[in-house]
């Protein structure tokens, strides 16, 4: 029993102690492996923390691009071949030009004959400006706009048209004497119509080839390329018959008016002459057809420029004279409500709507409008001229100050004429011109009635002292004596009432 006892305890005393030398080893095991995570954590740390601010230097640095290139052509953006990234407006109008003027055509006929073109040879119509735009607004204004990687190629806004190439060809490639000219279009001043000027036959230059070189250029402008132009024999381009046909039709948009109001008392009418200039004959030379477009842009150009020029108004505040009672006697000025015009483009839009349907249009341009006030001014001084007692009184507040003989303008045509006036205009001295007459140093002068006034007369004094104006009448003005004259310089200022009453004697009235 103790044997097995003793054997049954030596093994538990060795596990004792074989236990705690494998705790200590497992301690240090244990420590190692706590101290790895920690390690591990502290690099996911760091690596969190600079993937974090990359993607803050990252979203920054988007933000930066998209206000640095929010008024500039952005990344990736080529006229052509030409990269503009970057580039302002302005500077892209400079590019825009540069690259044009650099484009050129070496033309040849392997004959000997060579020549160098330039768009504005061949009539290549570049619109600058919505080039600028297209290259502005390239990739569009999303996230994607200022990706580097990603490209634009953006070319010119350009128009061409058969017959300023063939006429250019023709007259460089080919004598006078053996051209052929197509029948055109032509608007005549003079006339104020379109008129047909008829072709004929010869020897014709054979273009397809310049209009795909030209086309070649348009997509990628700024350099020069080379083409050769053959020859052909033909009849008249385009016949006469063909360009009588087209007039007639551009006649018939001549005839319909445009107006256009400006919502309040004005409105204008586009004269002839600019119709005619947005109507644009576009010949085919290869078809022989000749047709009728309207210039857009050339509409909308003139209703922004014009249309402010022509309806635009200021107000003008009404200015009444009135009596004692406050009635009105007289409007010395009208008023008017001042207007302002602002949606130019949606006119511009009616117009070519108008002109392509071949229709007449009045149209209401959008304005803001302002309603004129009125003054009201009390006519301190009246003066009322009775033609049947050739007299001249003078009222203030209503209570006569003075009576004056006068003489008033004589029968036939020269009459005073009836009404209510004010004066309007005064000289001390001036030199009186007319039909028939030029009267120098005429003094104290008041005009009250276009031409007609209170004025000295010294040549008149018997017509003043009959009152006779069927004898010695003027030319329409109220003559007086000269001190008469001067006191109602004197005393009547501008605004001054003017009343012509009464009836025109037959004879003299004194």
């Amino acid at each position: 029993m103790d044997n097995v006892n003793n054997s049954g305890n030596e093994p538990e005393a060795l596990t004792s102690e074989l236990s705690q030398a494998d705790i200590a080893a497992l301690g240090i095991s244990a420590q190692a492996q706590h101290e790895k995570p920690d390690k591990r954590r502290l690099a996911i740390i760091i690596a969190a923390v600079v993937l974090a601010v990359l993607a803050v230097a990252l979203i920054a640095s988007f933000f930066t691009a998209r206000w640095y290139y929010k008024d500039k052509a952005a990344p990736g953006v080529r006229l052509g071949n030409v990269a503009v990234a970057g580039q302002n407006a302005a500077q892209l109008k400079q590019t825009v030009d540069h690259e044009v003027q650099n484009s050129k055509l070496a033309i040849s006929d392997g004959q000997g004959k060579k020549a160098t073109a330039g768009f504005k040879d061949l009539g290549v119509n570049v619109d600058v400006d919505k080039t600028v735009r297209n290259l502005m607004d390239a990739k569009g204004d999303g996230a994607g706009r200022v990706v580097p990687f990603s490209k634009a190629s953006v070319k010119l806004v350009a128009k061409t048209d058969d017959l300023p190439i063939d006429t250019y060809l023709t007259k460089t490639f080919v004598k006078d004497s053996d051209q052929a000219v197509p029948s055109s279009v032509a608007f005549d001043g003079n006339a104020n119509k379109f008129v047909a000027n008829a072709g004929h036959g010869g020897r014709a230059p054979e273009m397809s080839g310049v209009k795909n070189s030209i086309n070649t250029l348009i997509a990628d402008p700024g350099q020069t390329k080379s083409v050769k132009v053959t020859y052909k024999t033909i009849d008249t381009p385009v016949s006469q018959s063909t360009a009588a046909t087209a007039a007639d039709a551009a006649n018939k948009l001549l005839a319909n008016k445009i107006v256009i109001g400006n919502g309040d008392a004005t409105q204008f009418e586009v004269p002839v002459a600019q119709l005619a200039a947005w109507i644009k004959p576009n010949t085919d030379i290869e078809k022989g057809q000749i047709s009728l477009g309207i210039d857009k842009d050339a509409i909308t150009s003139y209703i922004n420029s014009e249309m402010p020029k022509q309806l635009n108004q200021n107000m003008v505040s009404q200015q009444d004279i009135v009596d004692g009672t406050g009635k009105v006697m007289l409007t010395m000025t009208k008023g008017v409500n001042g207007v302002k015009v602002k949606d130019g483009a949606a006119v511009a839009d009616q117009v070519y709507n108008a002109m392509t349907s071949g229709q007449p249009a009045t149209i209401q341009e959008a304005a803001d409008i302002t309603k004129f006030d009125v003054k009201q001014q009390k006519s301190e001084m009246r003066i009322v001229v009775d033609l049947s007692s050739q007299t001249a009184t003078v009222y203030k507040n209503d209570q006569q100050v003075k009576t004056f003989l006068v003489c008033t303008g004589a029968p036939g045509g020269d009459e005073t004429d009836l009404g209510n006036y004010f004066i309007y205009l005064r000289y001390a001295v001036q030199t009186m011109r007319g039909p028939g007459y030029v009267s120098p140093n005429v003094r104290w002068v008041s005009y009250f009635n276009g031409g007609e006034g209170f004025h000295t007369a010294d040549w008149n004094p018997t017509g003043i002292a009959k009152g006779d104006p069927a004898h010695y009448g003027s030319h329409g003005c109220v003559n007086m004596n000269v001190g008469d004259a001067q006191w109602i310089y004197d005393n009547c200022p501008q605004g001054t009432l003017v009343q012509v009453v009464g009836s025109q004697p037959s004879g003299p009235v004194r």
